[in-house]
């Protein structure tokens, strides 16, 4: 355990940059070589939203937690919000924040805005609550963040790392949508060396039971070791990683992600977490990342 946290850290310190291994390849630090793009920066500020000012129904909904504001608009389109008793079908139609907002008859709260990163532990689940009562990521939180947080796409229980929660619908589903793509980057430990061959056909790529995947870029992190493998990938299929591996007859004995959508679990130890800054929220929010 101790080994396998020192080189999780060495890693980290190497801002996931792949070492170069010229065992398996002659001149690059992948297979595929990992291009970096530029991203245009933006100056404007994360403006704070007025309490007492009026807002967008639909917004009001997605502040919630509940929905995307696009999706918001399909329920008020479908007559299931009410406004004060009143059924409303109108876009564009603004509340404050002393009416009542129902959706199917249930009220609901708008909320601030809340953006966290947590690097989540092994042995926790990366879902709002389980029926068999087992531990949650919402423990970290509990009578410490109010709002009604929810994580941003998959992160299973044995794996570890980078994890994004929020109550920002939109943003929720801007991360997810598989038409965005968001890079991950993950350090796999595995059973055992994982050979030439096996890494060129991991960025080759597979044909999977639910359609063809391959690995964005692979490299290795500790030129002693073949065990040790930095992966890169855009894709957000349910456990894709383990069973790409899997595929080729390896077992993956730890799952670390370092890198999610511009976020890094630097000077965020296992199961601890802390709010986004605003620079973050602002990258993220339009998108100034990789």
């Amino acid at each position: 355990m101790a080994n396998h946290k020192n080189k999780e850290n060495k890693f980290d310190n190497k801002n996931r940059n792949f070492k170069k291994n010229d065992k398996y390849n002659k001149s690059n630090d992948f297979i595929k070589k990992n291009k970096s793009k530029d991203f245009k920066k933006k100056t404007e500020a994360v403006s704070e939203e007025k309490l007492n000012e009026p807002i967008r129904l639909n917004k009001y909904i997605a502040n919630a937690g509940i929905c995307s504001r696009r999706e918001a608009d399909k329920l008020i389109e479908e007559g299931l919000v009410t406004v004060n008793g009143t059924i409303i079908t109108e876009m564009g139609f603004k509340v404050e924040k002393k009416d009542t907002v129902k959706l199917k008859g249930k009220k609901i709260h708008s909320e601030k805005s809340v953006y966290i990163l947590l690097n989540k532990p092994k042995g926790v689940l990366a879902t709002v609550s389980d029926d068999r009562g087992r531990k949650t990521i919402m423990d970290f939180f509990r009578n410490k963040v109010t709002e009604r947080i929810y994580p941003v796409g998959r992160l299973d229980r044995d794996s570890t790392g980078v994890l994004l929660l929020t109550n920002d619908g939109d943003l929720t589903k801007k991360l997810t949508h598989p038409k965005y793509n968001k890079k991950k980057i993950y350090h796999v430990f595995l059973d055992k060396d994982l050979t030439k061959e096996d890494t060129e056909k991991l960025a080759e790529g597979a044909e999977l039971e639910d359609g063809f995947m391959k690995f964005d870029a692979i490299g290795f992190p500790d030129a002693e070791s073949k065990k040790d493998v930095g992966v890169e990938i855009h894709s957000g299929k349910n456990r894709i990683i383990r069973r790409m591996f899997a595929h080729f007859g390896y077992e993956v004995i730890k799952l670390d992600r370092v890198y999610f959508a511009g976020l890094t679990k630097k000077d965020v130890k296992r199961g601890k977490w802390r709010f986004l800054t605003d620079k973050e929220i602002l990258n993220l929010k339009n998108g100034s990342y990789e």
